[in-house]
């Protein structure tokens, strides 16, 4: 398969092929590690997120959304998952 082909597939077609045992393709584990850390101001991470994954804000998070509710997800990143799915629910709750 041509670069121009694999350029072609769906996002979520080529990333479904796991890099590392557990599940998660490299993006994934990006995505989960850069969520685990602290930010300084308020632009830092939407920056970070552009300039360390390459994706919009609004990608990201629908990416880190579909992450939470996987099971290799909670394996790799336990505390992190965790903590994320009670937020996320605490924000449904209050809508």
């Amino acid at each position: 398969m041509g670069a121009d082909e694999e350029a072609a597939q769906p996002e979520r077609e080529r990333s479904d092929v796991p890099d590392a045992p557990g599940g998660l393709d490299a993006r994934d584990r990006a995505v989960l590690a850069l969520e685990g850390r602290s930010w300084r101001t308020a632009g830092a991470k939407e920056r970070a997120v552009r300039e360390e994954l390459g994706l919009s804000s609004t990608r990201y998070y629908q990416l880190l959304n579909a992450l939470l509710d996987r099971p290799e997800a909670l394996a790799h990143a336990p505390v992190l998952v965790n903590r994320l799915r009670r937020v996320r629910d605490a924000r449904r709750a209050a809508r």
